[in-house]
């Protein structure tokens, strides 16, 4: 802990602090040079914060040189004169703005904040001037145009047409008033995403419920006392329990608590937020996002957002997107009724004399496991340390596709808890560098995701080998145990690492097409398909030991886990499915009047409540995100596309049939097809064709629906 604060001090000396005349006239800015580090990793120690804001503003400068150099070109636009021209440049704002990016993400503060929300309008206004510059369009579109008969490799051809494709989505077509009105409005919602982000963090962090008498921790395992006893020590409240809305503290506390009125008051916190008509209020943040988005679709020539998002989608259609959601919901919703039913039965028998609600339902889940399954987290969790999760995991990707890890101590990190490792091939040559950081902090923000620091592709016919990184927000380890997960926790870390695995694998010429750079609605297929292996029995056998005595977890354990893998599944698969259906009914809105029919907390309460209503989901249980903050739609990059993770599901699903029917979840035969034919291959062919080309058939809902218990 000691060793901990004393980073922090030092780093928050370096970037905590924005004032004064900034750096002395000697001092290079470190992210606008080359580094001089370990395989070309961002030197965070000598990062300041007082240096994102020039930097950005020259290498955006610099940008505007090489895209004017490109536009400007007096010769006729060849495919290398100008697509390729085109990905290479912006190179030092890519690499300024990935630091900057993960940073603000995982350790941000007040300053660092302010100087994003600075920068936001900038960089809208920078993306616009190159989207909309006629010279340069006019040069894609003359290749576009003779696309057949340029002779371009199957690579070439495909980075030529999305081009081409995100040129017109950005509104190259748009003339007069039309074009500066899409400037404004990139301008704006760049500032109300940020804003949405910043007020669920700052939510998450004001809210806790602070215990004094121990008689109210009723109920909570040790591990979980322990761990609000120590967070009471870090909030200065000593000698009390402090529970927060961060995941590795709510939910264990709906699990367990006996407390029913405290259960209501950390549930009702959870919902609430974004919703307290304050500062902090996101509900005009997103009824004014979601008005723009259908403004600048219609200016774009679609009837909603959702038609613009999905354009690019497989799911191509809302249409298409509803149809599954809808073939799921009446299955899972007959499901959840169910469940719902035999935690009331528990509850009368017990004499409870109340209606099952929806701060009850991880309480006796709980108790409904254990009496059907004799289950609970608690069993599990002692099996599920963290470290040999991961060298679990590391062992899994060993056997599938040959890759080693070695751990590094030569990289700078942004936080003392962070680890790097060398990711190599089998034959020894290094894939990547992976970084993973996996603990809460009140300066993360919440959930779990994979980003670069550096995407692969070729410079000069080399490999660029890439820079990923995980973010997890996972139970911390405390004085007395060590990181303990949950099962969820451990699938969470399977799921990142699969979206790691495809940054990591890339073999790409071009950066914009590399790694994970695909349809939304196919960049989850990597990360869900991994997670098929977390708790499969042969895999549990290489890393689930008891912390304390190594022993491994004994196999009625595993069989009753096996047992139990469809229990609360309707549960699961509603919130899920009921987050996704209010997702693509706030950008299914085709009429703007909708936006000005009344103030924005009146509209965004009446308009979820009327979604949720019309597809029948039970009092009893929330969407996994209310509208107020649902960052993944509202500040982030899963608007109208939410559904991504089972429409993936069923690809993952029908994926892992694959290696099923082998009789070997290690094939070597599979393993290799899937590794060449997805993970490889980023977005450079149709995401249907590589499917297809690994599995030989299309993908069907059934193995979906077989796993989740719902066929």
């Amino acid at each position: 802990m000691k060793q901990r604060m004393a980073f922090i001090m030092v780093f928050l000396s370096i970037v905590g602090t924005a004032g004064g005349s900034g750096a002395a006239p000697e001092r290079v800015n470190p992210l606008l040079v080359d580094w001089d580090t370990p395989e070309g990793t961002p030197p965070f120690a000598q990062v300041q914060l007082a240096d994102f804001e020039p930097a950005m503003i020259e290498a955006m400068a610099r940008h505007d040189a090489e895209i004017a150099a490109i536009a400007d070109n007096a010769e006729a636009p060849t495919f290398a004169n100008t697509i390729e021209a085109l990905d290479r440049a912006g190179a030092l704002l890519t690499r300024a703005g990935a630091v900057m990016s993960t940073l603000n993400g995982t350790c941000t503060n007040d300053s660092l904040q302010a100087i994003s929300k600075r920068l936001a309008p900038l960089r809208s206004q920078h993306d616009d001037a190159i989207t909309l510059n006629p010279a340069l369009f006019a040069r894609i579109d003359a290749l576009h145009a003779k696309l057949d008969a340029l002779g371009l490799e199957p690579e070439q051809r495909r980075l030529l047409d999305e081009t081409w494709k995100d040129f017109r989505r950005g509104g190259a077509n748009l003339v007069g008033p039309d074009r500066e009105r899409l400037r404004a409005i990139n301008q704006e919602m760049s500032l109300l995403g940020l804003q949405f982000g910043e007020n669920i963090l700052k939510e998450t962090n004001r809210f806790e419920l602070v215990v004094t008498d121990p008689a109210d921790l009723s109920g909570l395992p040790a591990a979980v006392v322990e761990a609000a006893a120590e967070t009471a020590t870090r909030r200065k409240k000593e000698g009390s329990w402090v529970f927060t809305l961060q995941s590795p503290s709510l939910f264990p506390f709906l699990q367990y608590s006996d407390r029913r009125d405290l259960r209501e008051k950390m549930y009702g916190a959870y919902l609430a937020m974004g919703s307290h008509g304050d500062e902090l209020d996101n509900r005009g943040l997103l009824a004014k996002t979601a008005a723009l988005r259908l403004e600048r679709a219609k200016l774009l020539g679609f009837a909603t957002h959702a038609d613009f998002v999905l354009d690019e989608n497989m799911a191509a259609k809302p249409g298409s997107v509803y149809g599954l959601l809808n073939e799921l919901w009446a299955p899972a919703l007959a499901r959840a009724k169910a469940e719902a039913a035999d935690m009331q039965k528990l509850i009368d028998a017990e004499g409870g004399g109340f209606q099952l609600a929806g701060w009850d339902w991880w309480y006796y889940a709980e108790k409904v496991k254990k009496a059907q399954y004799d289950l609970d987290e608690n069993m599990l969790r002692p099996y599920f340390e963290l470290e040999r999760v991961r060298s679990g995991l590391f062992e899994v990707v060993h056997r599938l596709y040959g890759l080693t890890f070695s751990e590094r101590h030569d990289v700078q990190t942004w936080d003392p808890e962070v680890k790097v490792y060398d990711v190599l091939d089998a034959d020894g040559t290094r894939l990547a560098v992976w970084y993973s950081d996996y603990f809460p902090r009140d300066s993360k923000r919440g959930g779990a995701w994979m980003s670069s620091l550096r995407k692969e592709k070729l410079d000069g016919g080399a490999r660029v080998v890439p820079l990923v990184y995980n973010v997890g927000n996972f139970t911390r380890p405390t004085a007395g145990t060590p990181a303990l997960l949950s099962a969820d926790e451990v699938h969470t870390m399977y799921h990142e690492f699969g979206h790691a695995l495809h940054g990591m694998l890339s073999q790409c010429r071009y950066e914009s097409l590399s790694g994970t750079a695909v349809a939304r609605d196919f960049v989850e297929l990597p990360s869900q398909v991994l997670e098929n292996w977390a708790l499969e029995p042969q895999v549990l056998a290489l890393y689930a030991k008891h912390w304390q005595t190594g022993e491994p977890i004994p196999a009625e354990l595993v069989a009753k886990l096996q047992k139990a893998k469809h229990f609360n599944q309707g549960f699961e698969t509603v919130e899920y499915l009921a987050a996704s259906i209010l997702d693509m009914d706030w950008h299914t809105i085709s009429d703007p009047a909708v936006f000005a029919s009344q103030n924005a907390e009146q509209l965004v309460d009446r308009f979820e409540a009327e979604s949720l209503s019309r597809i029948g989901l039970i009092g009893a249980i929330a969407p996994r995100y209310r509208s107020p903050y649902f960052r993944h739609v509202f500040g982030g990059g899963y608007s109208a596309g939410y559904y991504s993770y089972v429409w993936a599901e069923v690809l993952d699903a029908d994926a892992f049939a694959a290696f099923e029917a082998t009789g070997d979840i290690f094939d070597p035969a599979t393993a290799k097809s899937f590794r060449q034919n997805i993970l490889e291959r980023g977005g450079t062919e149709d995401p249907m064709v590589l499917y297809q080309r690994f599995r030989g058939q299309a993908p069907g809902i059934k193995p979906l629906l077989v796993r989740r218990g719902l066929d």
